[in-house]
């Protein structure tokens, strides 16, 4: 098991790490939109929010010998699930043709009244 550690992404303000590296596998912890190199930056629009975590997630992906193009599994809360098709147009986006397994989960708030938190899992990419 290895943790992965990445200055490109948000530190950890809790006891976890922001991934851990297993038997082939990267298991993310929830990301938040928040921009490492200004983490006081206002939210934004939930858009924004989406393409920050994805941003967020491929910095911590990379730095475990993965990327987005592996992701296999993800799971995105979000505070107003009349969000979603904002939140789906976004996440489209970035992801393009990829289309991991997904689940969404309404959740009544976030840390720090963000909008949008999204975990993952994905595959390490061979060598």
């Amino acid at each position: 098991m290895r943790h992965v550690h990445t200055t490109d992404a948000p530190r950890p303000a809790g006891h976890y790490s922001q991934a851990i590296v297993h038997s082939g596998l990267v298991y993310l912890a929830g990301q938040l939109p928040i921009d490492p190199n200004w983490p006081d930056a206002p939210h934004g629009t939930v858009e924004e929010q989406v393409t920050r975590v994805l941003k967020n997630i491929e910095a911590v992906l990379r730095a475990a010998g993965s990327d987005l193009d592996l992701l296999l599994s993800v799971t995105i809360y979000v505070t107003d699930i009349a969000l979603w098709p904002r939140v789906n147009a976004a996440y489209a986006a970035v992801l393009s043709g990829h289309r991991p397994a997904r689940t969404v989960v309404p959740v009544p708030a976030l840390h720090h009244g963000y909008l949008v938190e999204v975990s993952a899992i994905a595959a390490i990419r061979a060598d």
